[in-house]
């Protein structure tokens, strides 16, 4: 059957309506507590952000977590990488209330996407690494002969999975708040 250019695609109308709801309260302020909702839509239902918990990611994850510990460092120790970007998340909006403090944090995430892309497309290449295909990405880098090239191609693996989820989630809060997308040059 052909479809008319004019007729609505009751599918298309399904998914559109499926977004997720960032609720308001009476006063038409944002009523924080729907955020936990909101990153749960996105781990459901957005191919870029639910990567966090492919299981590839999680043993990455698992693997920066370890690293942390064996390094003295004092940080939390999350069970799920998911849980880690829900926490994330939350407090990245706790800790940056306003329209320019967000956009600015929105700005870090993406510098710090783009280095670590750019970190680990190029260690790739220079090892002949493809950990799309691989099974694990842990498992993978160990081509890499060097340790400490090993271990920062896989923080970058991390950093550049938490990022890209992160800025997904907080460009449509953003938007969401401020009644317009998020863009780089807004300030």
């Amino acid at each position: 059957m052909n479809r008319n250019a004019n007729e609505t695609d009751p599918l298309a109308e399904n998914v559109a309506a499926a977004e997720p709801r960032l609720l308001r309260d009476q006063y038409g302020g944002v009523d924080y507590d729907s955020l936990p909702d909101v990153i749960q839509w996105f781990l459901d239902y957005d191919q870029r952000v639910g990567v966090i918990k492919h299981s590839k990611v999680e043993e990455l994850f698992q693997w920066k977590q370890e690293q942390s510990r064996l390094a003295g460092e004092d940080v939390f120790n999350f069970n799920r990488a998911e849980d880690r970007l829900a926490i994330g998340i939350i407090q990245s909006i706790a800790h940056n209330p306003t329209e320019r403090e967000l956009h600015a944090w929105i700005a870090q995430l993406l510098n710090a996407l783009d280095r670590a892309s750019k970190a680990t497309e190029d260690i790739s290449a220079a090892y002949d690494l493809d950990t799309s295909a691989a099974s694990s990405v842990v498992g993978e880098s160990q081509k890499i002969p060097a340790a400490t090239t090993r271990a920062d191609f896989l923080l970058n693996c991390w950093v550049e999975t938490l990022c890209t989820a992160e800025i997904r989630v907080l460009g449509w809060l953003y938007r969401e708040f401020y009644s317009r997308p998020f863009a780089p040059d807004t300030f």
